[in-house]
């Protein structure tokens, strides 16, 4: 595949790109340029448009997507409404319908030019039934997708009971990476035990892990401290994640002058979930509510790797969604107010490159050695992809075309003028 002028995420334009053996052989300005391309190779005219690398989901619930409604719609709009209500659910899931579900989740995902996603799996069933239905979507989407699983104890590590022992025999199954929430323990030291055991755990196991953490209005939350320490103690730098962290914006400033620096030291990554951090949380406020989001400026000014997710789609806790990262990463610069250039720019990183960075993702990138793995999009910027959540041209992996989307455009018939076709954006 020969990919020409295109526009590069870091503004460089008129790139041509070469494909050989589902890797990018090599990648410069006018590198075909006057020349046919390789015998047999798709030659591919980008006509200056984004070429990036593709979307990366840092943190999302595959095992209840698309389940709205089922068995009943969440009332009050509450994280714990929607904690109970996937409990009455559980009981009546099949692992089919599991199934099926991920997979009609997954091809939305694609052809989003979303390839890469790291979805939490309910651990807290005897069954463990989402972790086997999740394992076959897995090995299912592999082709396609690269989907990793993270091992949650939705109901409480220390909550619940058999807890502990259903983890170990999903990590046994296959799962990857170490999850937890200690903000749902009975107390605050059950929650700084959960994290000290489960820290413990994936450092013997050479696992990576990603806590639920603080996920809360309550500035006493503060259980990324904790994990914080234990990364530090333990050696886990740069294999930890603290995702949500909603109790942050309510913190004192003080306190959190301390805390940045803390996460900062142990390469602690942080996962902000702008759809639902500021739909779930300041559900207890009247005026002024709170956003509920994570202080992502101050995170990424401490010089923390910051990613965002989707979190949930068409579930008990968000009756939305459509697997669109752009809009993910548009409402995250939205409610942090990060409207400069460089801002903006930061806010689709936390999409692409920081999101990969997050989940550990080998050969991705546009660089000669990487993965033939990128998406087309109708835009001639990061920031205008943002502002237009732009078409998704052509959405490629391994160098092969998994989806692509007509150019959007508007026929235009204004009285007094002839009929004319309006592209969207400039040519």
């Amino acid at each position: 595949m020969l990919i020409r002028n295109a526009t590069l995420p870091d503004g460089r334009t008129g790139i041509d790109l070469l494909v050989q053996h589902g890797r990018i052989a090599a990648i410069a300005p006018g590198l075909f340029h006057g020349r046919p391309a390789p015998a047999g190779a798709q030659d591919i005219d980008a006509a200056g448009w984004l070429l990036s690398p593709p979307f990366v989901d840092a943190h999302f619930h595959m095992d209840a997507t698309l389940s709205y409604g089922l068995p009943r719609i969440n009332a009050s709009g509450t994280l714990l409404e929607g904690i109970a209500l996937w409990g009455e659910l559980k009981p009546l899931l099949t692992e089919e319908a599991l199934v099926e579900r991920a997979l009609q989740y997954c091809d939305w995902a694609v052809a989003k030019g979303l390839l890469a996603i790291r979805s939490h799996v309910d651990v807290c069933d005897d069954r463990l039934l989402a972790v086997r239905a999740l394992l076959e979507v897995r090995r299912r989407v592999a082709p396609y997708l690269d989907l990793q699983l993270v091992a949650f104890p939705q109901d409480g590590l220390l909550r619940a009971p058999g807890a502990l022992a259903h983890l170990e025999r999903a990590l046994d199954l296959g799962v990857d990476v170490v999850g937890g929430i200690p903000h749902f323990e009975r107390t605050m030291a059950d929650g700084a035990e959960s994290v000290r055991i489960l820290c413990e755990l994936a450092a013997q196991r050479g696992l990576r892990v990603d806590m639920h953490c603080d996920e809360s209005d309550d500035p006493l939350s503060r259980h990324i401290e904790t994990l914080a320490f234990h990364t530090r103690r333990l050696g886990l730098h740069g294999r930890v994640t603290g995702s949500h962290l909603t109790s942050m914006h309510s913190m004192d400033n003080y306190y959190v002058s301390k805390l940045l620096p803390l996460i900062a030291e142990a390469q602690v990554h942080a996962v902000a979930n702008p759809l639902i951090n500021i739909t779930l949380q300041g559900r207890h406020d009247s005026y002024p509510k709170r956003r509920g989001m994570t202080r992502v400026p101050e995170l990424l000014a401490a010089g923390v790797n910051v990613a965002f997710g989707h979190d949930c789609v068409m579930d008990p806790w968000y009756s939305l969604g459509a697997g669109d990262m752009l809009e993910v990463a548009q409402m995250g610069l939205h409610v942090a107010q990060m409207t400069s250039q460089a801002q903006m720019r930061a806010c689709f990183d936390a999409v692409t490159v920081n999101a990969a960075k997050l989940l550990g993702l080998d050969g991705y990138g546009l660089e000669a050695g990487c993965h033939a793995d990128f998406v087309l999009l109708q835009a001639r910027s990061q920031v205008e992809a943002l502002r237009l959540r732009a078409a998704r041209l052509l959405v490629v992996r391994r160098g092969q075309v998994l989806a692509r989307t007509a150019p959007v455009q508007a026929a235009l018939q204004l009285p007094g003028r002839p009929a004319q076709v309006d592209w969207t954006l400039p040519r």
